[in-house]
C-alpha cells in the first residue's frame, strides 16, 4: 500500500476568512492549538495562510486576516505523494501545507506528519547478510 497525503493530513480544518478580526484567529489557534489556519474564500478556495508568526509584533486585535495573512499559499493535492509535500516544504522553507481536491480546502499538513511517516516507517535492510560459503555455524 502507497500512502498519500490523505493519509496522513489533519481533515478537521478551521479556516478563516479574510474579513475576520484577528483576535478571533488567535482564540481559535490558542483553543485548537495549532500553528497555521488557511484563509478562504467564499467559494472554500485558499486564497492565504495566517501563522502564528504573523500574529506577533504588535498586530491590534481588530485587525483585519486580509492586512497580516500571507498571500502566496503553497498547496498539495490530497492524494500526491508525501515526497511531493517533502519537496515543497523543503523548498520553500515552510511547515504547512494546504491540502487541496479540486481547489477546495480538505485539509492541512505540516512538516510534523511528514516526520510521524518516516518515525513509523521500519527500516528493513534490502539484502540481509547471509552465511558466506565454506564456513560451518559452530553450535
Amino acid at each position: 500500500m502507497s500512502v498519500k497525503i490523505n493519509d496522513l493530513m489533519t481533515a478537521q480544518v478551521m479556516t478563516t476568512t479574510p474579513g475576520r478580526a484577528v483576535e478571533r484567529v488567535r482564540e481559535l489557534m490558542s483553543t485548537h492549538k495549532v500553528h497555521s489556519i488557511p484563509v478562504a474564500d467564499a467559494d472554500g478556495e485558499p486564497v492565504g495562510i495566517v501563522s502564528a508568526a504573523d500574529l506577533i509584533d504588535g498586530v491590534s486585535d481588530s485587525t483585519p486576516v486580509s492586512h497580516v495573512m500571507t498571500e502566496k499559499v503553497y498547496t498539495v493535492p490530497q492524494y500526491a505523494d508525501p515526497s511531493v509535500a517533502a519537496r515543497i516544504m523543503r523548498n520553500h522553507k515552510i511547515h504547512h501545507l494546504v491540502v487541496t481536491h479540486e481547489k477546495k480546502i480538505v485539509g492541512m499538513l505540516s512538516s510534523f506528519d511528514l516526520l510521524q511517516l518516516v518515525e513509523d516507517h521500519r527500516f528493513v535492510p534490502k539484502n540481509a547478510p547471509t552465511k558466506k560459503r565454506g564456513i560451518k555455524e559452530m553450535s
